[in-house]
């Protein structure tokens, strides 16, 4: 046992003074450890020199969006039945006015039909209590006359009084049944316009059988096919009306007073390939307790190969850094390690650095340089090594 470990510990060292073997003959500079950069200069490659400097840059915050339809339509029945035909699919180009699906009516056409009868019926009965209005104003007429014939007489002695109270009792009747028919009149005549209201709103809800497009626009989805049941309240088709994309962000909590309805944000579309200029058009004064977020709305140009539900990112400055700057070209790659051929006095040293955010054609070093070094770039076409 003593023996193995024995044998395991050389061969750790054997592999870590290859590992350190490695580095020296790939960096070409005598390694201390514990040091970041070489001990002694040694000549410098070609390339011209840059420099490494101190600058201020904006600390950008990456809200995770997604793209959807600024106006966008859910297109749903007014009316219940089966579908018998659509004549749109997803992506279709439609304008205003368009049939896009059409409901079975059947049902509706017959309650149209008997709506009508109704009508019909109620016309007639309308016609039966004129006609009994203008009876009950004949016999009123003459009960009325009557009456007042009889009343002349009874004054001059010439008829009796139940001659007189026999007068009274047929113009009261003749009173009272030309006020009943009146009233039927009145009854009929409303009958009359409840039926032309019923075939009315059944001529209406036969009309919504037809489903229609309501702007010009494109289909987003399609729900339902040929013999599926449509009813109220349950969309048949999403459309996306003309007016253009929007990003729907969620911000954390802290930028709150950082978004303000106007403001110009540049937006990055992954897939599309493209970072945009977007207005914030909307900013909901809400804060999600579960997320801590809140939710920002950019109109987007008019961007070739973006469609809704794409990823985006909304871009929001939030602070000021100082960081140090190098051009790309200055940073050498050997494996995961990363150096840079500082010139001095004595020659060049290199050293080892870390990066960081790549800003255009500069990347952030975070640690190996102070910011006042010169630095010798690489020729184009080389690889670094």
């Amino acid at each position: 046992m003593k023996k193995k470990h024995i044998y395991m510990s050389i061969g750790a060292g054997l592999a870590a003074a290859g590992v350190i073997l490695l580095i020296w003959l790939l960096s070409g500079d005598k390694i201390v450890p514990g040091k970041t950069a070489p001990e002694k200069a040694a000549a410098c490659p070609d390339g011209a020199t840059v420099r490494a400097g101190l600058t201020t840059v904006t600390e950008w915050y990456e809200a995770v969006g997604t793209v959807v339809a600024k106006n966008q339509a859910r297109i749903e029945p007014r009316v219940a039945g089966p579908v018998m035909e659509v004549r749109v699919q997803a992506g279709d180009p439609v304008k205003k006015g368009d049939l896009l699906v059409r409901i079975d009516d059947d049902r509706l056409d017959s309650r149209r039909s008997q709506a009508r009868q109704q009508l019909q019926t109620a016309i007639a009965r309308r016609g039966e209590a004129v006609q009994a209005v203008n009876s009950a104003q004949a016999a009123f007429a003459r009960a009325e006359s009557d009456y007042n014939r009889i009343k002349k007489f009874y004054k001059s002695g010439a008829a009796t009084k139940q001659d007189l109270e026999e007068a009274r009792a047929g113009f009261l009747r003749a009173k009272a049944a030309l006020e009943r028919s009146r009233k039927a009149l009145s009854g009929a005549k409303s009958g009359v316009k409840l039926a032309e209201e019923m075939v009315r709103e059944a001529e209406i809800a036969l009309g919504y059988t037809e489903i229609n497009a309501p702007a010009d626009g494109r289909i987003l989805k399609r729900f339902v096919d040929p013999g599926d049941m449509a009813a109220p309240g349950k969309p048949v088709l999403i459309l996306h009306a003309a007016g253009g994309l929007q990003l729907e962000a969620n911000v954390r909590e802290g930028l709150m007073d950082t978004v303000r309805p106007g403001d110009v944000r540049n937006v990055r579309l992954s897939a599309a390939g493209r970072t945009v200029a977007a207005v914030i058009d909307e900013v909901v004064p809400a804060v999600d307790p579960r997320t801590r977020t809140f939710r920002v709305k950019a109109d987007l140009p008019e961007v070739q190969g973006a469609y809704p539900g794409m990823y985006g990112k909304l871009l929001i400055p939030y602070m000021e850094i100082s960081v140090i700057l190098i051009p790309q070209n200055a940073v050498r790659r050997v494996g995961q390690l990363e150096l840079v051929a500082v010139k001095t006095q004595d020659g060049c040293q290199r050293r080892f650095i870390k990066t960081g955010k790549v800003h255009g054609d500069q990347v952030e070093v975070l640690s190996g340089l102070s910011g006042h070094e010169t630095l010798i770039a690489q020729e184009p076409g080389k690889n670094g090594r």
